[in-house]
C-alpha cells in the first residue's frame, strides 16, 4: 500500500482503515471540500467527491481497473491522477492520504497546484476546439471571476476563430466583437453570459471546419500604398482571395496602420453594391473592432484577422446583380452616375459646414429614388462627411425598424434590419477613416432605405412615450412582452414610456442587455442590439436616442421567447462553480437533454 510519509500536521482524520478496505469507498469533508475515498488494488485514493462534469456525487460512482466512473454521464477518470478520458468533464482534484496507525489521513491541498485563471484559459481552449459550451459556460464564469481581463478572453476567442475556419470571418465572431462591445452596459453576471454566448458561437462556426492556411506577404513592402490599395481591388473584383490576401498582408508588413488598412477594405467592399445584403461590410468593420479590443500593435495577429475577411470580399453575392436593384429602376446605374461626380461634389463641399435639415430623414424615406439620390448628392455638395451622411442615414434604416408594420411576413424583419445594421457599420468605419470612396457605402445603404419603404405601408403606430408613466411599471412592461409571442408594439410603447418618464437609459441598455442573453438569440437580434446603442450612444436628440431603442426593443420581441437551452447551460456552469448542488433538481426535465455526455456539456 502506498503511504504518504511527510508526517504533515496539516493532514485530517477521514477513516479507519478497516472500515474504508471492508466498504470499498467512503466520504467525508476536509476544510469544507468533500472528499470520497476509494480502496482499490490494495491502494488508497482520494478524490474531490463532486464530479468536476455536473457535480454529482462520486462516491455514488463506481471503479474497475484503476477507473472512477461517475454514474450520471458516465465521465470516466483515471483513479490516482484524476485525469479525465473524456474532455468535456474536466480533471478531478485527487489529494494525499497517510496511514497512521490504522486511520487514514487526507490532506487539504489537492496535487493539482495550478492557479484558477491557468486552468481555466486552457479549458477555454478545449471548449473551443471542441465546441463544448458547458466547458465554455464554466470558463467565462471562472476566468471572470478570477480578474481576467475580459479583452483577454474576446481576444483568445478572436484568434482561434480566424485560425480555425478556412472560410474566414463570419456570424460567430460577428457577434464575439457585438457583445464585447457592450460589455460595459452590462451588469456583472450579463458580462459573463455575454462571453459565454460570444464564444460558443465561434466554437459552433468553427465545428467541423477546416482550419485556415495563410498566404504570405510579398518580400517587396515599399510599394505605395496606392498600388497597394489598386491591387487588392482588382484581385477582390476578379475573386482571387490568394492573391488579394497576399497583397493585404504585405500592407500589414509594410506598417500601414488602423486609417490606412481600413481605407484598404472598405474600398474594396463599396466597389459593389451591398455585398451579401450588407453582412459582407459588417464583418469588415467586427473585424477592425477586433483589432480595436485587442489592439492593433501585433503585426501577425493583425495580418490574421484581417485577412479572415478576403474571402468573404471575394465571393460575395452583389446586389447590383439582383433584380431589385435592377427592376422598375436602375438603382445600380444610379449609384454609378452618383459616384462619377463624387469627386467633384466633394471638391464643392470643400470648407462648407453641412447641418442636416430637419426634413432629412424625411426626404431619405422618400418613394421617389430621385429624391433619396438628389439629398445625399446636395448634402455632400454641401459640405456633409462621410460620417455625417452616414450618421443620418443610419438613423432613417433605425426608423425602418422603429416603424416596421407586423403585417408584413415575419421574414421581412431582416429585409430592415440588415439595411440597419450595414449602415450602421458604415457610419463607424467612417469613424475610422474619411475615404470619399466611403461615400459609396453610404448611398448604399441610402438606397435600400428606399426599398424598405414597402415594410412600412403602413407604418406601426409611432412609439412617443408618455412623461406620466412609471418607469418601473414601463420596464416591466418590457419584460412581458419578451416572455410572449408577438408583443412587438408592447416592447416599443414600453421603451417609449420609460424614457419619456425621465428612466435611467443605462439601465434600459441593461434590461435589454440581459433579455438579450438569457436567450437562444439568433445572428441577428445579438447585430441589432449592437447596432441600436451604439447609434444611441452616437446621438444626442432625445427622439432620435428614443427610436433606435424602440427598435431594437421591437425586434427582439418579435423574435422572443425562445427555449432558453444556452441559458440552463450557463446557469448549471454559474451554479457548479459556486459549489452548489445541480443534480436531484425537482426541474432537471424541464431542461437541457441530459439523456448523454455529449449533450448535457452542449446544450
Amino acid at each position: 500500500m502506498a503511504v504518504d510519509d511527510t508526517g504533515s500536521d496539516e493532514y485530517s482524520e477521514a477513516v479507519d482503515l478497516d472500515e474504508l478496505r471492508a466498504e470499498g469507498r467512503a466520504l467525508t469533508a476536509v476544510d469544507g471540500t468533500p472528499i470520497a475515498l476509494f480502496y482499490h488494488e490494495g491502494e488508497v485514493r482520494a478524490v474531490n467527491n463532486r464530479c468536476p462534469h455536473m457535480g454529482f456525487p462520486l462516491t455514488e460512482g463506481s471503479v474497475d481497473e484503476g477507473v472512477l466512473t461517475c454514474h450520471w454521464h458516465h465521465a470516466r477518470f483515471e483513479l490516482s491522477c484524476g485525469d479525465t478520458f473524456d474532455p468535456w468533464a474536466d480533471d478531478v482534484d485527487t489529494y494525499p492520504t497517510e496511514i497512521r496507525e490504522g486511520t487514514v489521513y487526507v490532506s487539504p491541498a489537492p496535487r493539482r497546484s495550478d492557479p484558477p485563471a491557468v486552468h481555466w484559459r486552457e479549458r477555454l481552449d478545449d471548449g473551443l476546439e471542441q465546441n463544448l459550451r458547458l466547458v465554455l459556460g464554466k470558463s467565462a464564469v471562472a476566468l471572470t471571476d478570477a480578474g481576467v481581463d475580459p479583452a483577454e478572453v474576446v481576444e483568445r476567442g478572436v484568434t482561434f476563430g480566424v485560425r480555425n475556419r478556412a472560410d474566414g470571418w463570419s456570424s460567430g465572431l460577428t457577434i464575439l466583437v457585438a457583445l464585447a462591445n457592450r460589455l460595459p452596459d452590462l451588469d456583472d453576471q450579463d458580462r459573463k453570459r455575454a462571453l459565454y454566448q460570444g464564444l460558443t458561437e465561434v466554437a459552433g462556426d468553427c465545428d467541423g471546419e477546416a482550419p485556415k492556411f495563410e498566404q504570405e506577404a510579398f518580400a517587396a513592402t515599399d510599394v505605395s500604398f496606392e498600388r497597394l490599395r489598386s491591387w487588392f481591388r482588382e484581385n477582390v473584383e476578379v475573386r482571387d482571395a490568394d492573391g488579394a490576401e497576399r497583397v493585404l498582408r504585405t500592407a500589414v508588413a509594410a506598417g500601414y496602420g488602423p486609417e490606412k488598412l481600413t481605407e484598404l477594405l472598405v474600398v474594396a467592399a463599396t466597389d459593389h453594391r451591398y455585398l451579401d445584403t450588407g453582412h459582407t461590410f459588417d464583418f469588415v468593420n467586427k473585424a477592425t473592432e477586433a483589432l480595436d479590443l485587442v489592439g492593433w500593435d501585433d503585426e501577425e495577429r493583425t495580418a490574421e484577422v484581417l485577412s479572415s475577411l478576403v474571402r468573404g470580399l471575394a465571393t460575395a453575392d452583389r446586389a447590383e446583380e439582383t433584380s431589385s436593384w435592377r427592376q422598375p429602376d436602375d438603382l445600380a446605374a444610379m449609384c454609378e452616375e452618383s459616384f462619377a461626380r463624387l469627386d467633384d461634389l466633394v471638391a464643392a463641399g470643400e470648407g462648407e459646414t453641412w447641418t442636416e435639415p430637419d426634413d432629412f430623414t424625411e426626404r431619405l424615406h422618400a418613394a421617389d429614388p430621385e429624391t433619396v439620390f438628389d439629398v445625399l448628392e446636395e448634402a455632400i455638395e454641401n459640405g456633409a462627411t462621410v460620417e455625417q451622411l452616414a450618421s443620418a442615414v443610419s438613423f432613417a434604416a433605425a426608423k425602418r425598424v422603429a416603424l416596421f408594420a407586423t403585417s408584413n411576413e415575419f421574414n421581412d424583419w431582416n429585409t430592415v434590419h440588415h439595411t440597419f445594421t450595414f449602415a450602421n457599420a458604415v457610419h463607424r468605419a467612417a469613424e475610422r477613416t474619411d475615404a470619399t470612396a466611403l461615400y459609396r457605402g453610404v448611398f448604399d445603404a441610402a438606397v435600400n432605405v428606399y426599398l424598405d419603404r414597402f415594410l412600412n405601408t403602413p407604418p406601426a403606430p409611432e412609439a412617443t412615450g408618455d412623461p406620466d408613466a412609471d418607469p418601473e411599471a414601463a420596464l416591466e412592461s418590457l419584460r412581458m412582452a419578451f416572455e410572449q409571442q408577438g408583443k412587438v408594439q408592447q416592447a416599443g410603447d414600453a421603451v417609449a414610456d420609460y424614457l419619456a418618464a425621465g428612466g435611467d437609459p443605462d439601465r434600459l441598455k441593461a434590461e435589454l442587455g440581459n433579455a438579450l442573453l438569457v436567450e437562444d438569440t439568433g445572428f441577428h437580434t445579438f447585430q441589432a442590439y449592437e447596432a441600436a446603442c451604439r447609434q444611441f450612444d452616437a446621438r444626442e436628440d432625445p427622439e432620435e436616442r428614443r427610436d433606435c431603442l424602440v427598435a431594437a426593443a421591437r425586434y427582439m420581441a418579435a423574435h422572443y421567447p425562445t427555449r432558453r437551452s444556452r441559458e440552463q447551460t450557463f446557469s448549471i456552469a454559474a451554479r457548479l462553480l459556486r459549489g452548489e448542488r445541480v443534480h436531484g433538481d425537482a426541474d432537471d426535465d424541464a431542461g437541457a437533454d441530459e439523456s448523454s455526455p455529449e449533450a448535457s456539456a452542449d446544450d
